[in-house]
């Protein structure tokens, strides 16, 4: 079959796109893998797997009967409540493509499916679509470790970087939540007798803060804050979060090892540290070679190191090799900007569809 035919790929990704899905609304995630599914079959020539992990639907089709040797990955969920459409339809216009989740990743899905059909029967090539992605996949990360330990390599067709530069590295993430505790007292009878819950927090926000690395590309962020109950009433407790990201598993150690000895400024006070590493880095080790084979395959490309992190940072981290932002060309992910430059489309699905197809032989 053709590899793309520019009508075609515009319809299955207004399918997607107009199948409304965001992560935690498992109903709606579960009609969309039904939509999916039935997009990815009619390409494929097979109906996929379809696996529920606590609510979330996630499909899986194995294609051929050979050793696994390459594995596309990506994810039908978004960010976009029900309702979105109704303010940002799906449309095309002078060579832009619009509506929300089609920049991330709903695009990139399509490509997936158009890519490996052109290959005709690939052998030893596994599809893996998740619904969870934007919220940290928790049902499906160790689905997807698992089936990446049976791959050689791995393709993630999340979104490209600025003007199309292929993800050769990704930050990992960590998140934790510091919870305080002091001891409540009235605060105009007798402050003297309480433990303030705030201003620990204050002392331990700026410890925190303090863990970050420019040079090292280490962010540590203070994020939520909340204390006490009342305005009189010395706050008896509080709690902040943390949002981490680091290019390298030594950085992630080094915060968590930080984060877990935090102590108390106050006398009476008391800390409790819970969370943890959420995903390793995607390090630019664990790309290299991929990114070379497709600059042999598809010309001069760019590369970027981002700090958003995706479910190549699981597959990467468990020891495989992995090449992310291989979809769509375009801008404005979780954005009302969002959009995907049709012109992009054949080109980027012909890089796939070659990658594919080497790494498969």
């Amino acid at each position: 079959m053709p590899l793309l035919r520019s009508p075609d790929v515009l319809t299955d990704i207004e399918r997607l796109v107009t199948c409304e899905s965001p992560s935690t609304d498992l109903a709606a995630v579960a009609r969309s893998a039904d939509v999916t599914a039935e997009v990815g079959t009619a390409l494929l020539g097979c109906e996929p797997e379809r696996i529920v992990l606590d609510g979330s639907t996630h499909l899986r089709w194995r294609l051929g009967d050979g050793p696994r040797r390459v594995l596309l990955l990506g994810h039908h969920d978004t960010v976009w409540p029900i309702g979105t459409l109704d303010r940002i339809p799906f449309s095309v216009r002078e060579g832009v493509l619009r509506g929300p989740g089609c920049f991330d990743m709903k695009a990139g899905v399509v490509m997936i499916f158009h890519a490996v059909a052109a290959l005709g029967s690939p052998d030893g090539v596994t599809v893996l679509i998740t619904g969870d992605e934007e919220i940290g996949s928790p049902s499906s990360r160790g689905l997807i470790e698992t089936e990446a330990r049976e791959h050689r390599a791995v393709l993630v067709t999340e979104a490209s970087a600025d003007g199309g530069a292929l993800k050769t590295e990704r930050k990992g993430t960590s998140m934790y939540e510091v919870t305080l505790h002091g001891r409540a007292a009235h605060a105009g009878l007798e402050p003297e007798r309480g433990v303030s819950a705030t201003i620990e927090a204050a002392h331990q926000v700026l410890a925190v803060a303090a863990l970050s690395d420019v040079d090292a590309g280490t962010t540590v962020t203070p994020t939520v804050l909340s204390a006490g109950t009342t305005t009189n009433t010395v706050p008896a407790q509080g709690r902040f979060m943390v949002d981490v990201r680091v290019r390298n598993l030594a950085e992630q150690q080094r915060v968590d090892e930080a984060m877990r000895a935090l102590e108390p400024v106050l006398d009476g006070a008391k800390i409790e540290v819970t969370g943890g590493p959420n995903r390793a880095p995607l390090e630019a080790a664990m790309s290299a070679e991929l990114f070379a084979l497709a600059s042999r395959l598809g010309g001069p490309l760019t590369s970027a190191a981002v700090g958003g992190a995706s479910d190549g940072n699981f597959t990467a981290g468990v020891g495989v090799p992995t090449l992310d932002g291989l979809g769509a060309v375009g801008g404005g992910a979780h954005a009302e900007s969002e959009h995907v430059l049709v012109a992009e489309l054949a080109p980027r699905t012909e890089l796939l569809s070659a990658l594919v197809r080497e790494l498969s032989a």
